[in-house]
């Protein structure tokens, strides 16, 4: 499932997400599903055809990353694996990490973050100035309704609907997600 909040230059994507590491850290082996959420780029393309077609929408480079994540075979709940990527190189994620105010209260700690943009883009390296004018306000007038999307997404995740395995897929390293 997918998710796309889009404003002037910055969009927000959420969906589920199963993810098995194929090189794990401590404590983080095993399979961990849930829900991740990315601020991204967010650009208009070029119409394809007459001033009525449908517009292409380009859902660009990642710019701050949360994984609200459970191991599969943990307890409902524990936020065992959540943790953020602060920023990130092109398309590539910084380090994982755990914050202990994140797994305490994920949802709470995740509208607090999307209600500052500007201070989400600072710690991510990105100048505020290179969002649109009216990005910040319109994400955190929008932050109660993606996190009551995120909310939800997880009760599917926990009731087994989203979040899954892929049907047949390799034993080693897997990944099922928009995302």
């Amino acid at each position: 499932m997918l998710y796309l909040f889009g404003f002037e230059r910055i969009g927000v994507a959420v969906g589920d997400l199963y993810f098995v590491d194929p090189d794990p850290g401590e404590h983080q082996e095993g399979a961990e599903h849930g829900v991740r959420l990315e601020i991204r780029r967010l650009a208009p393309g070029e119409l394809k055809g007459s001033i009525y077609s449908a517009r292409p929408i380009v859902v660009d480079q990642l710019i701050w990353r949360v994984d609200l994540l459970e191991s599969v075979d943990g307890t409902p709940g524990s936020f065992d694996r959540t943790h953020h990527h602060p920023g990130s190189s092109g398309w590539e994620p910084d380090r994982r990490v755990f914050d202990e105010d994140l797994s305490a209260e994920p949802l709470k700690w995740l509208g607090e973050r999307l209600a500052d943009l500007d201070g989400v883009l600072r710690q991510s390296g990105v100048d505020p100035a290179e969002v649109g004018a009216d990005d910040a306000a319109s994400l955190r007038e929008t932050a109660p309704e993606i996190v009551d999307t995120v909310r939800r997404l997880l009760d599917r995740v926990r009731a087994g609907e989203l979040g899954t395995a892929p049907a047949g897929g390799p034993a080693g390293s897997v990944r099922s997600s928009w995302l």
